[in-house]
């Protein structure tokens, strides 16, 4: 493949890492930080915030407040901003941990500092040691960033993207701020019934955030989460109460939620651990290419270096490395007491760390950073951290339960906080690569961010959980006074899913039958070459989270094909060239509107937290009434009517798009009846 060529050609050179770049990448990577933890402990999933941080990066540069603004600064900017975000995705899933397993009753803040900055900054050194090989000479494709790099051109030249997502950012906000803030509906409309011996359970959380999460992953991975909710929520409890009897609880919705809490979700941590491990394995061919790029030395005149093509030397890297390790050994034997242990997981760290680095940076760059089995490397690195600990601290220096559990996460905090900065980082250089930028610049740009995130996310972290609980185990062991039945507790799956491992790895606490059982369910989804981890995620969350996932899933693909249908006359399963043009239009507008609805109700959840840490009672200060049921959803389906609409404008013209969702419906029908009369056949 060819040496493509930069938007900005190597000879130029545009501003790029300034002032204005540093206080507004600040600005937007506070913001992108706290709404991508807030998202990420309330659905268990993070979104990139790559392109709508280049947009909101747009909207400011852009103003009357600044003149002469080059493209490279929006770069800039949304590399800072995103580089926040991701590291919040990897401190939120082991960090709250610590919560769950009752070894922090709140969140400590220097540690999360300490934690996040390690990780952060390694797994940021490491892809700059990486950068030529994957991006220059691999070529690898880095869909999200070649996407990111679209945005921008597009705002560079006067698209519309900007304003599309700014009606979503408001419109994302007000909703959040009315539900709440105001409380003016319910977050969550449930209920069960007893049938047949037994009990069923309906559900939906009307979050349009979590719609916008089902539109960008689209049908095939929002239906797997749904599937798992369906098989925990509508299988196993019902199955679990109907041989075992249901406990005694104020109605049948909490009879659910009380036997998926402490029996089914077990089952989801099984499949979990699974999923992670076989992923990885799946993908060794993958993993062992990327290793041995990474490894070999790559030669060339170091003089007279094209700008598009200077990065950080690597000789400071190496050295900033052997900090960062040193600084690593420091904290674990001040964390932990122990210098051995510490020597042993500093040098753990060292290795495992550039090994998942590099395995989350070359992933990205074929499947993209937000399907990099993220959450799989961080089982992995669990269950390897485990191992260390066991061996050097319960063996040789026979720690305390306690201590081990807390050596273990302190371990694993720092690798998952590395490997989920690293496929971002690759993204963020695919983009500038793209553009023409300056890689030492936008990798400095890449420092200034982790720093940013790492600053900002302990006191997030410890506002989300002043205000909601983070985790319901941690809340149910310290429940708020205004909240004593951990109703609005934030769900944290991942961080639960780890705590469980850990605990039942040195306290025996884990339910080994339901766990038995997730790994059996995994090893037949792995036969029936289902995504695994997808299922499993929706059997550890409430099936409520997972519908309106399922929906906006249900939205994306009736979106796509009505554009297929309005160019081709006909739903095939081979839609023309400029029919797939047409859809893919039509998903970059639909992606843009997510965004903004994700970026303006999380961060209005964050908003909202403040004001309940300040004791301010929006609900009881105005004396606002909540709407019953029927009304609450009706308010929630007219923003997902305001949500398609904004999307449906980039449709092709003709046609009505209820008359496409008909024939669209009745093909499909079609196709899935005749889907199982082959395997009738068969």
């Amino acid at each position: 493949m060819g040496a493509e060529q930069p938007y900005i050609s190597a000879d130029l050179e545009p501003k790029e890492f300034t002032l204005r770049v540093v206080i507004v990448g600040i600005v937007l990577g506070v913001l992108m930080t706290a709404a991508n933890a807030y998202l990420g402990l309330y659905a268990g999933m993070t979104v990139s915030a790559s392109i709508p941080a280049a947009v909101m990066s747009m909207i400011i540069l852009r103003s009357k407040f600044f003149k002469d603004v080059s493209i490279l600064e929006n770069n800039s900017v949304q590399t800072m901003a995103s580089a926040g975000e991701s590291l919040a995705a990897g401190v939120i899933f082991t960090v709250p941990a610590l919560l769950v397993m009752n070894i922090w009753t709140s969140i400590q803040w220097f540690e999360t500092l300490v934690i996040a900055s390690i990780g952060g900054l390694l797994g940021t050194m490491f892809t700059i040691a990486l950068r030529r090989l994957f991006i220059v000479e691999e070529a690898l494709p880095y869909p999200e960033g070649v996407a990111c790099r679209e945005v921008l051109v597009a705002g560079e030249e006067g698209g519309d993207g900007a304003l599309a997502i700014l009606y979503a950012l408001g419109i994302g906000g007000i909703y959040g701020f009315m539900v709440k803030g105001f409380e003016i509906t319910h977050h969550t409309v449930e209920g069960a019934i007893d049938f047949a011996a037994t009990r069923l359970y309906a559900g939906i959380d009307l979050s349009i955030a979590l719609l916008s999460v089902g539109f960008i992953v689209g049908i095939r991975i929002a239906s797997f989460i749904f599937l798992g909710g369906v098989i925990g929520f509508g299988l196993l409890v019902p199955m679990y109460g109907l041989i075992y009897g249901w406990p005694n609880s104020p109605n049948l919705v909490d009879g659910f939620y009380l036997l998926w809490s402490s029996q089914i979700r077990y089952v989801g941590v099984g499949a979990m651990v699974v999923g992670g491990v076989y992923t990885l394995w799946s993908m060794r061919k993958t993993i062992i290419t990327g290793l041995s790029k990474a490894f070999v030395q790559t030669s060339g005149n170091e003089q007279d270096i094209l700008r598009t093509e200077q990065d950080i030397p690597l000789k400071y890297v190496a050295v900033a490395c052997g900090v960062l390790v040193v600084l690593t050994f420091l904290f674990y034997w001040w964390g932990t007491g122990s210098s051995i242990l510490a020597l042993a997981g500093a040098l753990f760290l060292a290795c495992v760390a550039f090994f998942f680095a590099a395995v989350a940076g070359y992933i990205a760059g074929v499947v993209g950073s937000s399907n990099s089995p993220v959450s799989g490397m961080t089982i992995a690195t669990l269950l390897f951290t485990v191992g260390l600990v066991w061996i050097v601290g319960d063996l040789l220096l026979d720690m305390k339960t306690a201590d081990l559990m807390y050596a273990t996460l302190l371990i694993a905090a720092i690798v998952a906080s590395s490997a989920a900065i690293a496929g971002d980082v690759m993204q963020d250089l695919k983009t500038g690569h793209m553009l023409g930028a300056t890689p030492k610049k936008q990798q400095y740009a890449e420092i200034v961010g982790v720093l940013t995130g790492a600053v900002v996310i302990g006191p997030v972290l410890s506002l989300l959980h002043d205000a909601f609980r983070i985790s319901p185990t941690a809340c149910m062991a310290n429940p708020l006074p205004s909240d004593p039945t951990c109703s609005k507790a934030l769900f944290a799956p991942q961080a639960e899913l780890i705590g469980a491992i850990v605990q039942g790895a040195f306290g025996g606490e884990l339910n080994l039958q339901m766990v038995f059982l997730g790994a059996a369910l995994a090893v037949a989804l792995i036969r029936l070459k289902m995504p695994v981890m997808s299922v499993a995620i929706g059997i550890y969350l409430p099936l409520g989270l997972s519908v309106p996932i399922m929906l906006g899933g249900i939205l994306s693909y009736f979106a796509l094909r009505s554009a297929h249908l309005r160019i081709d006359g006909h739903l095939s399963d081979e839609p023309s060239q400029a029919a797939q043009e047409a859809a893919k239009e039509v998903e970059s507008r639909g992606v843009l509107i997510g965004a903004g609805f994700i970026a303006g109700e999380s961060i209005m959840g964050v908003v909202i937290a403040i004001f309940i840490v300040a004791k301010i009672n929006l609900h009881e200060i105005f004396g606002i009434g909540t709407l019953g049921n029927t009304l609450s959803l009706a308010f929630f389906a007219w923003f997902v009517f305001v949500f398609m609409w904004l999307v449906t404008r980039t449709l092709p013209r003709g046609g009505s798009f209820l008359s496409d969702c008909a024939m669209i419906f009745v093909h499909s029908i079609g196709r899935l009846m005749r889907s199982f009369s082959k395997i009738g056949k068969a």
